[in-house]
């Protein structure tokens, strides 16, 4: 499909890559405020100290005066001597001191006298001056003075008044889109050129159904006449909606590699502006240059920064941010259609978009990017290390494994860190203890190298090791697959937990399990000391926040029953519902907290029991950790035998909660 031409290539309109020059008439203001500038200091630092007539005969007399210039003016202001003149204004320079070594100083000391006028008086002052060896000279006519009076009481003041007024004129012409810098309510889009970095759909792993939605936009706009002929309209936005990294923006490169047409690219935050109304003009120039080169695609990226619900806040709406959001919702779907342009946005919080945005015949399709399954990270992981030389103990499919829940960005950067980690080591290939370096490194962080004490240390690893051997023995908990003592970013030991699976529901026996993991490390610290620590703060909170979850979310709790007693999703910095935050009454919470406090106590006890029964399993992995540091689930299994599991932890539960788009993630305690 032949490209059309832009409106930016027109000869009418000035190419946004060319920078733009300013007005001759700026430039020459500039040159002369800072001559006057100048001028200014140089005035002040030609000013002279002015001495009377006896003190300059004294100092003659002396022998401290080195010259002086005999002056053809009167005193500032007058230009011709009358014949009853008052005295001449005289320069002189006294004579250099010395310093401690007897040897000039590089400082010469200015004055200016007042002598008495006439050539009577003159030749006085001559004989006197030959007398006592001072040099004179006759100074020529000059007006510098009266000079340098009106400059700095005239000129610099009606100087700088000029000045201001100009640029203020100049800015006003700014605000209203013409004149100097006139571009600044233009639309700050760049237009994708994809002969210099070409991304198609071929660069994007995984993610098949998002691109097959996408591909269909980019078909429209090469025959709408397929689309057209059952009386089908395109889609007049599409919104792409997941969790940072999960590659909304490489999509919309690859729509550009891909489409063949015009591609427009501008984040949400350009719009905004400090002055009301410069928002919406961009909005209106953007879709004007798409206009003129349809059938084109604008992609709008982090739209939420201007796509928030308007009216909200606790003092009311932001007048510029809202008129901008006006301008996009009538420029999409407003009194006069456009079926020509098609508008892709992304975001990562589609909670905050106003509802006039996300209506059909605006957004009509909401397309969501999730983070990759195992086939799609194994497929990303394929496409990071296309430049990265692998030895040949790398296991790919094995790093998808064990990187559940991390987006393509994170495994673009854990790709990073292993070959960033093995240059260090001067290696030639990229070996697998460097990827499992560089995930250690991502998920939990870098090594801390300061020292723990034995007594610290110990206790770790028995915290450590009760966390592991709970998850190791109880049906229905996730894989125990690493488990260290070494400090790594705020916590003093991990314990890495991996799914066996990816899954997107968990039964209650699982949650149960879960719990029962998390605090495992406290239980153990129990049993062993016969006290607790504050060691287990991070797991105490989130196994009060699961269990919480489980009574008001999913309805677990016998005692309340199948309700949900979820708090409101109203945020309060959109100030809506900010006086009702809850639908249930004080008595009800009551028995949330009682029921939340039964679940985590039955937990807690469980295992106990656990730890109690199995002591010398929980002595041969504390000492193995206070030996090794770090051990895997091959050390666990030489230690201690295979991790119980059950086929129901595997298979079906009695009952289970979906949970919207669940992360399953490492457990970091």
């Amino acid at each position: 499909m032949e490209k059309k031409k832009s409106p930016s290539e027109s000869p009418d309109r000035q190419d946004p890559k060319t920078p733009m020059r300013a007005s001759p008439n700026i430039w020459v203001l500039v040159l002369v405020f800072i001559a006057l500038v100048i001028l200014l200091f140089t005035t002040q630092q030609e000013s002279r100290s002015t001495i009377s007539e006896p003190f300059f005969f004294e100092q003659v007399e002396k022998g401290n005066v080195q010259e002086l210039g005999i002056g053809e003016l009167q005193a500032i202001g007058q230009f011709k001597k009358a014949p009853d003149a008052p005295p001449t204004l005289n320069d002189g320079v006294y004579k250099q001191e010395k310093d401690k070594d007897g040897n000039p100083t590089k400082l010469r000391k200015h004055f200016r006298v007042n002598l008495t006028s006439g050539d009577a008086a003159r030749e006085r002052l001559r004989d006197f001056l030959q007398k006592h060896d001072v040099d004179y000279r006759v100074l020529p006519p000059s007006d510098s003075a009266w000079f340098f009076t009106m400059l700095v009481g005239v000129v610099l003041p009606i100087g700088l008044i000029a000045f201001i007024w100009i640029m203020f004129r100049r800015t006003q012409s700014q605000i209203m889109g013409g004149g100097f810098l006139s571009g600044f309510s233009k639309s700050p889009a760049k237009e994708y050129e994809s002969d210099k970095e070409p991304v198609t759909f071929k660069d994007v792993a995984g993610l098949k159904s998002v691109k097959a939605d996408l591909q269909e936009i980019i078909d429209f706009l090469s025959d709408p006449e397929k689309f057209q002929r059952l009386g089908g309209r395109v889609p007049k936005g599409v919104l792409l909606i997941g969790p940072p990294g999960t590659g909304k923006t490489l999509l919309a490169r690859a729509v550009a590699g891909e489409a063949g047409v015009p591609f427009f690219s501008v984040n949400g935050s350009e719009f905004i502006q400090m002055f009301v109304g410069v928002g919406a003009s961009r909005v209106r120039d953007l879709f004007k240059n798409a206009k003129d080169s349809a059938p084109a695609i604008i992609f709008v990226d982090e739209i939420d920064a201007v796509g928030r619900q308007r009216g909200a806040g606790l003092g009311g709406g932001h007048d510029e941010r809202e008129q901008t959001l006006n301008q996009i919702l009538s420029e999409m779907d407003g009194f006069a259609q456009n079926d020509s342009v098609i508008v892709l946005a992304a975001t990562n919080r589609p909670d905050v978009l106003d509802p006039a945005l996300l209506r059909p015949g605006r957004f009509d399709r909401h397309v969501t990017v999730n983070r990759p399954t195992h086939q799609g990270r194994l497929e990303i992981f394929k496409v990071h290390v296309r430049e990265v030389p692998l030895a040949d103990d790398v296991d790919l499919d094995r790093l998808a494994s064990a990187t559940m829940g991390l987006t393509g960005a994170d495994i673009r950067n854990l790709v990073n860190e292993a070959a960033l980690w093995a240059t260090r080591h001067d290696k030639d290939k990229v070996f697998m203890e460097d990827f499992e370096y560089a995930r250690d490194r991502v998920l939990m962080g870098a090594k801390r190298e300061e020292l723990i004490t034995d007594k610290e240390k110990e206790k770790t690893a028995y915290h450590e090791a009760g966390h592991a051997l709970v998850a190791w023995l109880l049906p229905g908990a996730d894989r125990v697959h690493k488990v260290t003592i070494i400090p790594r970013g705020q916590a003093l030991g991990v314990t890495q937990m991996l799914p066996e699976e990816d899954r997107l529901s968990i039964a209650e026996h699982e949650l149960y399990a879960r719990l029962a993991f998390m605090l495992g490390g406290r239980a153990a610290e129990r049993l062993i000391y016969h006290q607790n620590s504050a060691g287990a703060e991070n797991d105490l909170e989130q196994a009060t926040n699961l269990a919480r979850r489980m009574v008001t979310q999913w309805g677990m709790s016998e005692r309340l029953g199948p309700v949900c007693y979820k708090l409101s999703d109203e945020d309060p910095f959109l100030g809506r519902e900010m006086h009702a935050h809850r639908a249930f009454s004080e008595h009800t919470m009551q028995i949330i907290d009682d029921e939340v406090a039964r679940i985590l106590h039955a937990s807690a006890k469980q295992a106990e029991e656990m730890l109690d029964s199995n002591r010398d399993k929980l002595e041969k992995i504390t000492q193995a950790l206070l030996k090794e540091e770090e051990i895997d689930e091959q050390d666990i299994i030489k230690l201690i035998g295979p991790a119980a599991r059950s086929a129901e932890s595997n298979g079906a539960a009695s009952r289970t909660h979906q949970t919207p788009a669940a992360k399953a993630e490492d457990k970091v305690t």
